[in-house]
């Protein structure tokens, strides 16, 4: 890694490549931990690693995996693509709303941020969309030229582009900067895998999922990931402007 490159922040909720940062900042970042640690509303004790990514205690006490399940896939790695070539001359691939093929690739020299949802997910899911809308709104004329938002469905049988046509209309993405994805379900839990997000389907038949919404600089590298759909708001705008901005 090159050593102008920003010093690594991590925060419950946040771990990334960003900065820099005023001491004023990461003063107010430990205070943010913190409190989330007395408050025991979040993830804070990393246990370790495993070959699914680091283990970690929900605030019962429960072990969990979350993170990269691709060895050696970390923050500051070139990010995966949503096209992936097999070993026998096949490709997965995830395609928008008209059926056309999307690859990481065509959004190179802007910022992309992704995100896993479904459609049909009653809590999390319509909660991360949202407060990724007001920020679509919030970055003005940056979003779709400088920023570009995908989001990719973890239930494919169900979400078909009718029904994410409706999902994004009901939050009122701009589809000129927003992309959702869709795709065979071997190809979602490839791709979703590479960025690190676990894919459950419940009896019930909810295609639950880890929530981490990742985020990639104008060169492809993976700069931050988030955890959960409580991460700040005005954070996840910063960072996005501010490597929108970087040299």
């Amino acid at each position: 890694m090159a050593d102008e490159r920003p010093a690594f922040k991590h925060t419950p909720q946040r771990r990334g490549l960003v900065g820099p940062f005023t001491g004023r900042q990461l003063l107010f970042a430990f205070g943010a931990v913190i409190v989330a640690i007395v408050g025991l509303t979040i993830v804070t004790t990393p246990l370790g690693n495993t070959a699914g990514g680091p283990v970690f205690e929900d605030p019962q006490g429960t072990p969990f995996v979350i993170g990269p399940p691709v060895e050696g896939l970390r923050v500051g790695d070139v990010a995966p693509d949503f096209t992936i070539p097999l070993d026998d001359g096949s490709t997965y691939q995830l395609t928008d709303l008209d059926g056309n093929p999307v690859r990481l690739e065509d959004l190179r020299g802007k910022v992309v941020a992704v995100s896993f949802i479904y459609a049909s997910c009653p809590d999390v899911c319509p909660l991360l969309t949202d407060k990724m809308a007001r920020v679509q709104d919030e970055l003005g004329a940056d979003f779709g030229s400088n920023v570009a938002f995908v989001s990719i469905t973890t239930d494919p049988e169900r979400d078909t582009p009718e029904v994410l046509k409706g999902y994004a209309d009901a939050f009122e993405a701009n589809l000129a900067g927003w992309s959702f994805l869709t795709g065979s379900k071997a190809a979602i839990r490839e791709v979703a895998q590479r960025y690190g997000v676990a894919v459950v389907e419940t009896a019930d038949g909810q295609a639950d999922h880890t929530m981490l919404t990742t985020l990639i600089d104008r060169q492809g590298v993976m700069r931050v990931q988030y955890l959960g759909y409580r991460f700040d708001e005005e954070e996840f705008r910063r960072d996005l402007e501010s490597l929108v901005n970087e040299p």
